[in-house]
């Protein structure tokens, strides 16, 4: 299978086979760890407009074990601090590099670059999605219970953009699905609009509820975000009262299946959306999760900027 020269903006870029290659890819990375030269020559801007732990040291970690070039671009010490077109950026960043890997505010800035740029751009978190943190996770839950056994639940802000993301793998691959989310926070139309599209040929369940109970009843896996992204700070207050009643805790948690596993992508706000028996529990996979945004992040840049996979 090849997704060579391809752009991911979106989990939905990705067939439901093409993102099951991507996960057996990560497995292949993970299981034989070491430095493969197979990039070797290749450079790659990592462009950033908002900060970053995980992302930007996994994909560095991920580019120099491939053998590639990672140029970190803070984007406030470049001219798009000073009102560059993003399609001037584009067009000369490519010039210069095999893939540009962006972390945004505005999803239309990844959309312009796509448009512009002749390399593959992958999103590495916009306002709207974020393809490479859900790509780990599928590869964390296959590794835990199975994604043939996964019943999912995100609680919390479905209007985000992990949550968008989780949505349109778990609708893509036939996973049973629950956002628990409060009325003016669940999934936006057009998400969900492509999620039922998905589920109609997978067999996937989405159930979207304001109750936090049912969205978790019987469900093996319990996953949840900040309540207060980047950027939404002056809502912080008002947030913080509506989403209060969604903190996944121990009373919550006890409508889950004994088994469960609890997810968050991270960093996370202590005593708001995960209360810290959950997050400290057996249950949380939180680091294991951590972990694998660098074996994904490996697997998608050898799928896009290698014309054939090497054996690994």
């Amino acid at each position: 299978m090849s997704l060579y020269g391809r752009d991911i903006l979106s989990i939905a870029d990705l067939t439901k086979e093409e993102l099951l290659f991507l996960i057996e890819l990560s497995k292949k990375l993970k299981r034989k760890r070491q430095k493969i030269n197979v990039l070797e020559g290749k450079s790659i801007a990592l462009v950033f407009m908002k900060p970053s732990t995980r992302t930007r040291i996994s994909m560095e970690v991920a580019c120099y074990e491939l053998g590639a070039h990672p140029i970190y671009i803070h984007a406030q010490t470049t001219q798009l601090a000073r009102g560059e077109p993003i399609k001037d950026f584009a067009r000369v960043l490519e010039r210069y590099v095999h893939a540009i890997a962006a972390r945004v505010y505005s999803h239309s800035d990844l959309v312009e670059l796509a448009k512009y740029a002749r390399v593959p751009v992958i999103n590495l978190l916009s306002d709207w999605e974020h393809p490479l943190q859900i790509i780990g996770d599928m590869l964390t839950i296959d590794e835990k219970i199975g994604l043939e056994n996964a019943r999912v639940a995100f609680v919390g802000d479905g209007d985000n953009n992990v949550a968008h993301s989780l949505l349109l793998a778990c609708a893509l691959l036939g996973i049973e699905i629950r956002i628990g989310a409060p009325k003016g926070y669940q999934p936006c139309a057009k998400i969900m609009e492509q999620a039922k599209k998905l589920a109609e040929k997978s067999g996937a369940k989405i159930v979207v509820t304001d109750d936090p109970i049912e969205a978790v009843k019987g469900v093996n896996v319990i996953y949840t975000d900040v309540w207060v992204s980047m950027g939404m700070e002056k809502e912080r207050e008002e947030r913080v009262r509506v989403f209060r009643p969604y903190q996944v805790n121990s009373e919550l948690v006890k409508h889950a299946a004994e088994d469960f596993i609890f997810m968050h992508c991270l960093p996370r706000h202590p005593g708001e959306e995960v209360s810290d028996d959950v997050f400290e529990s057996t249950h949380s996979i939180v680091f294991d999760q951590a972990e694998n945004r660098l074996h994904s992040a490996k697997a998608v840049l050898l799928a896009l900027l290698s014309e054939t996979i090497p054996d690994v």
